[in-house]
């Protein structure tokens, strides 16, 4: 019936009409379902997240409890006078951890990063921490050098900086321990 009131060319330009505006009302009815659930989505996805950090925080308060709990960092101030290559750490005599560094890794430190080598648990009472420094000195000749602490445990986390500094007075590294 269309045809013979408009003719063939009439009907195909009003078909192809009529049909593009069928996809365009359809394209924009789904566009809207599409994106509310893509909101939620997201909305799912940032839940989870906020569940992992959760999960994560409450693993390390099990896994590492303020009673038990000993964290061991190392940093570097300059490094004119030692070029870090590797740290083994020891804890009341058991070898608890051991480093071997990359040359980016060192170059991290040397601009202020901390790394944290050691995290466990020790019961209350008297501990002894040992840390062994390998590396080179300003000439290129092996360098290690040990340093040693003896701390007290007590109910909370206890916190260890192993820091290696320069000492322009001795042309040498000096390694001290610090308790936070």
């Amino acid at each position: 019936m269309f045809n013979v009131l408009f003719g063939k060319t009439a009907s195909k330009a009003s078909a192809c009409w009529l049909f593009s505006f069928i996809l365009f009302a359809a394209g924009s009815a789904s566009a809207q379902p599409e994106q509310a659930l893509v909101d939620d989505v997201q909305s799912i996805k940032e839940q989870v997240l906020e569940l992992n950090k959760d999960l994560f925080i409450l693993e390390e308060e099990l896994l590492f409890p303020a009673e038990t709990q000993l964290s061991v960092y190392v940093s570097l101030d300059v490094g004119q006078y030692f070029k870090l290559d590797a740290v083994k750490l020891m804890v009341d005599g058991e070898m608890v951890s051991s480093y071997l560094y990359t040359d980016s890794q060192v170059d991290a430190l040397r601009r202020g990063a901390i790394q944290r080598l050691y995290q466990g648990n020790v019961r209350s009472g008297e501990h002894e921490v040992v840390a062994v420094f390998t590396g080179f000195g300003p000439q290129g000749e092996n360098f290690r050098r040990a340093t040693d602490i003896t701390f007290t445990k007590d109910s909370d986390a206890k916190h260890l900086e192993l820091k290696i500094i320069d000492s322009t007075a001795l042309q040498q590294p000096e390694f001290v321990v610090k308790e936070w």
